[in-house]
């Protein structure tokens, strides 16, 4: 009998799958059935969103590029080639929420709190003291205490160190601890802290500090050189944090007393909500040096000094999608009584607008503050006027501090939950920086914020839909022109 003859088995490797299950594509039919029902997003985007998008597609430069080198036009090749890799470098690649954005449940509620620190990724730290310190004259001297006092180790990450008195004051008592034997490690953003000048390196040099500068341009980096160090962040010892608006610089020294001192709110923390202020930094550390921070010196055994729970948020492009976006979102649609913003940058996208929009319509009171004719950001100042009017028409309040630059990044909801960081709203600091922001629903801190809200509010004038709709031509066009860089502000 002649035996049958079979094809020899792969035992040594995977089996790939049978024939009959090989397909290259999900039938199209199968490819939204199962996906949750599609309600109406926010954020669907008008006319000008689109065109803007298409301006800036690296795609639509790469076609043009292709058809120009067809028909060996090489001026148009060179230009359409380099705008393509532009585009491509500045691109965002975030992740928008644009469903889910539904008011289920109130922020005073046990559900907001759980949902935040899941939709975050970050638990509430308990057992925190927490201090709200108002412009320079209450958060540069326990800055400077702290670190005076420090016993161990001191880490610094910030976007503004510039020259000045200050920054040298910092550079003085940082060099002197760095010389007693504490650890003195400072990482700075090359293009935010690039006129530190050489009187405050040198200074830090002479007494022992180590400094890096996060992301310096190279031609070798350039896929990342729209990705900043936002954060403004020094921990002492692993225990004592501050975080805020405010960077280093002579500016936000005094008490927003004239034009050329800037209002500026930070916060100082002491307990289990440090931790993550430090893992931001060590993990920026260790991309910039290839020095991983570990042990006592850094992270040391959890305290619990006060009684306060804290959540600390840190934001990055490099996860693909912004925490701080999300809490801000979150916190919006659960609003059941009231909104307050201090933002400098206030430049929302549509899903904001619509977020706030619906806020309002359904009876809350939302007020948003932000740096009026001070501004010293042009792009960020008119993309900020031209999105004012469809606000302004559904009876959103908007106020302009016109004394100095208001530069605080601020926000209270239903006089429960607070947040002050560093981020502002608007899509460079949601899409291309690192940033970190700390919230907490304790009644006594966050009636604080309420009365700082209120004090700068009656300091401010009102924007009107009617005198909105009366500016000038001028600042219209210049409008139009900044609404062309509307995602890189």
């Amino acid at each position: 009998m002649t035996p049958t003859h079979t094809r020899p088995s792969r035992a040594a490797g995977p089996r790939s799958h049978p024939r009959e299950f090989r397909q290259r594509n999900v039938p199209r039919k199968w490819r939204y059935r199962l996906t949750p029902a599609r309600r109406r997003p926010k954020g669907i985007p008008g006319f000008w969103d689109r065109a803007r998008w298409l301006l800036w597609s690296a795609w639509v430069w790469g076609l043009v590029f292709v058809w120009a080198t067809w028909h060996q036009w090489l001026g148009w090749a060179i230009g359409s080639g380099l705008m393509a890799l532009f585009c491509r470098l500045i691109g965002q690649h975030e992740r928008v929420p644009r469903y889910g954005l539904e008011h289920d449940f109130p922020v005073a509620s046990t559900e907001f709190l759980t949902s935040i620190a899941g939709v975050t990724g970050v638990p509430f730290s308990p057992g925190n003291s927490l201090d709200i310190l108002n412009n320079g004259d209450e958060f540069y001297p326990p800055m400077l205490q702290a670190i005076r006092a420090a016993q161990h180790s001191i880490t610094i990450e910030a976007y503004i160190y510039w020259a000045g008195e200050i920054g040298l004051t910092f550079a003085k008592a940082l060099a002197a601890q760095a010389k007693s034997g504490v650890v003195v490690k400072i990482l700075l953003d090359a293009v935010g802290s690039a006129t530190i000048g050489e009187e405050i390196l040198l200074t830090l040099e002479a007494g022992g500090c180590q400094v890096a500068w996060y992301n310096p341009i190279r031609w070798y980096t350039l896929e990342r050189f729209n990705n900043r160090t936002h954060r403004k962040s020094l921990i002492v010892d692993g225990r004592i944090g501050f975080t805020g608006g405010a960077g280093i610089a002579d500016h936000w020294v005094g008490c927003a007393q004239d034009e050329r001192h800037w209002r500026d709110v930070n916060v100082r923390i002491e307990g289990p909500a440090v931790i993550p202020l430090q893992y931001g930094f060590g993990c920026n550390w260790l991309e910039t040096t290839g020095e991983m921070l570990s042990g006592d010196l850094f992270f040391p055994q959890a305290s619990a000094p006060g009684s306060i729970p804290v959540q600390t948020i840190l934001s990055s492009p490099q996860v693909g999608s912004s925490s701080v976006r999300t809490m801000y979102f979150l916190s919006m649609v659960s609003a059941r009584t009231s909104i307050h913003i201090a933002n400098p940058y206030f430049v929302p996208d549509q899903t904001s607008i619509d977020t706030l929009v619906d806020a309002k319509k359904r009876g809350v009171d939302v007020k948003i503050l932000v740096s009026g004719r001070r501004n010293d950001n042009w792009l960020a100042r008119h993309n900020s006027v031209r999105l004012f009017g469809r606000l302004l028409k559904y009876g959103v309040e908007i106020y302009e501090y016109n004394r100095t630059m208001l530069h605080h990044k601020t926000m209270v909801v239903d006089g429960f939950w607070a947040t002050v960081g560093t981020t502002n709203f608007d899509s460079r600091s949601f899409a291309h920086n690192e940033e970190n922001n700390v919230c907490f629903y304790d009644s006594g801190h966050v009636a604080r914020m309420e009365r700082i809200f209120a004090e700068d509010l009656a300091l401010s004038e009102q924007v009107t839909l009617r005198r909105w709709r009366r500016r000038g031509w001028w600042p219209r066009m210049q409008e139009l022109v900044a609404a062309l860089l509307q995602e890189q502000v």
